[in-house]
């Protein structure tokens, strides 16, 4: 059995006469995504959920991260960075407005949710409220 592999963005391109004369001009491609979402990986330890996205560019001044009824929202938006008078050949770097909201599946202590953001990675710690945590039972 052959698995597809489905991308994460609807990418449209557009060629050239042939692939021929794509190889010689390379910016005879172009590329439109309508859709940017940024890469996230969600993990979970004994005391914490741990979300961690990769936002490089990113304000975080202008980045809104909320938590409500069991839903960690992100929205943001990257700026498109162009100078005056320029004329785009090839844009492969993704810019615009973007939202990401994960379900929680446990309890989190809402006063204790951590965010910090280093070189274009933004991590979140949500701390796992006391009844949400593994109990060890003990047999007498």
């Amino acid at each position: 059995m052959t698995r597809m592999l489905i991308p994460r963005f609807d990418i449209a391109l557009r060629p050239s006469r042939s692939l021929f004369d794509a190889w010689l001009d390379p910016y005879r491609y172009t590329v439109e995504c309508e859709d940017w979402m940024p890469a996230s990986d969600i993990a979970e330890t004994e005391k914490a959920y741990v979300v961690t996205m990769d936002l490089p560019g990113i304000d975080m001044k202008k980045t809104d991260i909320s938590f409500t009824e069991g839903v960690l929202t992100v929205k943001g938006e990257k700026a498109k960075e162009s100078m005056e008078g320029e004329c785009c050949h090839c844009a492969e770097r993704y810019s615009g407005s973007f939202q990401r909201s994960f379900r929680v599946p446990g309890k989190v202590d809402r006063d204790k949710i951590d965010a910090t953001y280093k070189d274009g990675i933004l991590k979140l710690m949500l701390p796992k409220a006391e009844e949400s945590m593994p109990k060890k039972i003990t047999v007498h």
